[in-house]
């Protein structure tokens, strides 16, 4: 993640990623979850924040969905259904559950499918948001599959040369193990930000680099801006690329596959035909590649090894100290924030000291 969007030293309060787990624990129980599902949402938020992914952590989402859950927008004890099955693949229905506490059953489903002919496809409809998309590809790469997960929902994202936007930032990921190195992993929006970094960029006053939103024509905005105001965190954003002239028109692309993949395959429409936008209106894809259905399983691993060290330690560009490839700085920051707290904001604290005194969960520990 960008400097600019990560918490000031002087606003920086660091907090034991087990207290951490055991308040979003409480936390989702308060919501009506059972204990396994709240277990399992505090999983993935934990694992977000450790790995420095805050917009997707709990200074971002968890307060978004105590709102969805409070105001029914999400189900807090889904009766998820398959309705479409072949041996390599399945079409779910989510019953308006939760992504980040569902998630894991579905990548478990593409994953069982994958060791039996070789690769497996779930997509999701009708489900509420998924948080870090990369966490579920990370865990098929655990395994020793290729992982991959994208998420596609509502409009807030420009097609190049637009003005209505027609997009949701519309993330995708892939993961892939290695032996020695720290794990591929790649995580994005398609969109030239994720729409709830314009949340941290107000938080700390940080403002928006150029290109990076268009004004209410569709023009592209080229210089620093403050994020703009609303709820829902994002407006026009633009296709990753920016501008046609820095390839936007590749971005616009990208939008396109993942409402296909996540959206047009759930038997869903994309969010732009959608009469009525609701949050819980996401939909989702999760594929796993068994390697060994491709190749052995040590050759491959020892192959990405000897990549990504090529990478790790090609020389870098003057006034830079390396080169990492996606995925390095994750397991770094996790290393770092197991030894040493997960950073929050003073105001991210304060609204959990407004759930300690509202709900009874426990306070965070602080280190």
């Amino acid at each position: 993640m960008l400097e600019r969007f990560k918490v000031p030293k002087k606003d920086e309060v660091r907090v034991s990623h087990e207290s951490l787990h055991e308040v979003i624990k409480a936390v989702f129980l308060k919501m009506g979850t059972s204990e396994s599902d709240a277990v399992e949402a505090a999983d993935v938020l934990t694992m977000t924040d450790l790995r420095g992914v805050e917009t997707h952590g709990v200074s971002n989402m968890l307060r978004a969905y105590v709102d969805q859950y409070t105001s029914g927008q999400v189900n807090p004890k889904p009766d998820w259904k398959i309705e479409r099955e072949t041996p390599g693949t399945a079409v779910i229905n989510a019953d308006r559950g939760l992504g980040v506490v569902l998630g894991r059953r579905f990548m478990d489903i593409a994953i069982e499918k994958a060791k039996v002919v070789g690769f497996g496809v779930v997509t999701v409809n009708n489900s509420g948001h998924l948080g870090a998309v990369g966490h579920f590809s990370m865990y098929a790469a655990k395994q020793d599959l290729v992982g991959m997960c994208a998420t596609a929902a509502g409009t807030g994202v420009l097609p190049t040369f637009g003005a209505e936007p027609r997009f949701g930032t519309n993330p995708i990921s892939i993961a892939a193990p290695a032996n020695n190195e720290a794990a591929l992993l790649f995580d994005a929006a398609t969109s030239q930000i994720a729409g709830n970094k314009f949340t941290l960029a107000r938080r700390i006053g940080s403002d928006l680099l150029p290109g990076w939103i268009a004004d209410a024509e569709g023009n592209p905005v080229m210089e620093e801006t403050p994020p703009p105001d609303g709820d829902r965190g994002y407006g026009h954003l633009l296709p990753l690329g920016g501008t046609r002239e820095n390839g936007s028109h590749k971005g616009y692309g990208f939008l396109m596959m993942v409402d296909i993949l996540a959206g047009m395959l759930s038997g869903s429409v994309p969010g732009m035909f959608d009469s009525e936008y609701f949050e819980s209106a996401y939909k989702h894809y999760f594929a796993a590649y068994n390697i060994e259905a491709f190749t052995d399983v040590a050759e491959f691993k020892s192959n990405m090894d000897q990549m990504l060290r090529t990478l790790r330690e090609t020389k870098p560009a003057p006034g830079h100290d390396r080169v990492i490839y996606p995925g390095l700085a994750e397991y770094e920051e996790e290393q770092d924030r197991r030894a040493n707290g997960v950073p929050l904001h003073t105001e991210v604290m304060g609204w959990f000291k407004g759930l300690e005194d509202e709900m009874g969960v426990p306070a965070l520990t602080r280190i």
